[in-house]
């Protein structure tokens, strides 16, 4: 594998963190100095130094966090917004990363990891891991409006469809509907309901390949159970018996 990956699958940092790392000469493979980035080494047998000190494989974690609306996924923010990781301080946060986004005005569950391999099997669509959100709109939203997300919504191009759409509750002005997706299109769930000229006012994840966000407090993170890493990997195909095993496995350390 590329020098970047091995550094990313080691849990050091990214891939793009690794590439500025070894143009910068900081990083030794076996004793000798590498600045190609694109340089391929041999995981189970190289050793790597980076400003001399060997890495190896950190012990993986895995977090959940309820995030607060406002706050940008992202480690560092040129316009010196708050970000997700303001609400980490208390971990050793250097080498989590978040398994997908959720955008500024978006909520609630937020995974991070240090595992690469089961952060890229679960977003890789071939796996088909669901995330379910709570969506708030300005209306009653109708059956028709509903089977419309599910049968697809053509924006800009591309084909938006959820899993499922379904009626939570409503009031006289608005309602909240719970909306199931199994790609990860950008703003994705927005997009479909400002096609149907619906506004969407709050925006919730609630869950993420069958973990429940459940009564976690606004800005709390907590540790996974084992059981509920297991789930993940499951789900993620990257147990025996999980849906697309060995297919998931492979392209995930592609």
């Amino acid at each position: 594998m590329t020098l970047p990956r091995a550094l990313s699958k080691l849990g050091y940092c990214s891939r793009t963190q690794a590439e500025v790392l070894i143009a910068a000469g900081r990083v030794t493979v076996d004793g000798r100095r590498i600045t190609d980035p694109s340089s391929w080494i041999d995981l189970d047998r190289a050793l790597i130094a980076v400003d001399g000190t060997e890495i190896s494989a950190e012990k993986q974690a895995y977090f959940m966090l309820n995030k607060p609306r406002g706050l940008v996924t992202t480690r560092d923010d040129p316009e010196g917004r708050p970000t997700v990781y303001d609400c980490l301080r208390d971990l050793d946060a250097r080498h989590l990363s978040p398994v997908g986004r959720l955008d500024k005005a978006s909520e609630g569950l937020l995974l991070f990891t240090n595992d690469t391999v089961l952060a890229q099997a679960l977003l890789d669509p071939i796996t088909h891991v669901g995330k379910k959100y709570h969506v708030q709109v300005n209306r009653i939203m109708e059956q028709d409006l509903l089977d419309r997300m599910e049968r697809g919504i053509v924006d800009d191009g591309e084909l938006l469809t959820a899993t499922s759409a379904r009626l939570l509750r409503s009031g006289e002005r608005n309602g909240w509907i719970e909306v199931e997706l199994k790609e990860g299109r950008n703003r994705q769930i927005r997009r479909m309901l400002e096609a149907l000229d619906v506004e969407c006012l709050r925006l919730v994840r609630v869950s993420f390949g069958g973990l429940a966000l459940g009564d976690l407090p606004k800005g709390t993170v907590r540790a996974l159970t084992d059981a509920e890493v297991l789930e993940l990997r499951r789900r993620a195909g990257m147990e025996k018996g999980g849906r697309n095993g060995t297919r998931a496995g492979r392209n995930a350390t592609s």
